[in-house]
C-alpha cells in the first residue's frame, strides 16, 4: 500500500489524561503506517494537561518525551488561550513544543474548513 501523499488529520485532546495517552499512541501509530502525513494536535479543556511541565501519565511516565519524539517527526502541538485563561495556567508551563492558538475549538475548525484537515478524536 502506497502512503497517500499530502494527507493532513488534526488530533482533537479535550479530555484528560487517559485521551492523551491513547491518542498519542494513536498519533505514532498513525506516523508508523504513513509517515508522511501532517498532524496537528489541539487541545483545550482538560486536554492541555499533558502538555504541562512534569505531566505523568498513570504510569507515572512523562508526556515530555512522546511529545518531544513526536514534534521530531513533524508532529504540530496547539494550545487553548482560552483555556489556559479560564484555568489561571501560566503559558510557561506548557512544554517548549506547543504553539497558543487564541481559540482551540476555532483552531479545529479553521483546519478542516480551511485547510482540509480531516478530523480525529481519540
Amino acid at each position: 500500500v502506497l502512503a497517500q501523499e499530502g494527507v493532513k488529520v488534526v488530533y482533537h485532546f479535550d479530555a484528560g489524561l487517559e485521551q492523551a495517552t491513547k491518542g498519542l499512541r494513536n498519533i505514532k501509530n498513525h506516523l508508523d503506517v504513513e509517515p508522511k502525513t501532517k498532524i496537528v494536535v489541539v487541545a483545550h479543556a482538560q486536554g492541555v494537561n499533558f502538555l504541562l511541565d512534569g505531566a505523568q501519565n498513570q504510569a507515572g511516565n512523562p508526556y515530555n518525551i512522546p511529545v518531544e519524539e513526536l514534534a521530531a517527526r513533524g508532529v504540530e502541538f496547539r494550545v487553548c488561550e482560552i483555556t489556559l485563561k479560564s484555568n489561571k495556567i501560566d503559558p510557561k508551563k506548557l512544554l517548549p513544543e506547543t504553539k497558543l492558538v487564541p481559540s482551540g475549538v476555532v483552531e479545529i475548525t479553521r483546519l478542516q474548513a480551511k485547510e482540509g484537515f480531516a478530523y480525529l478524536k481519540p
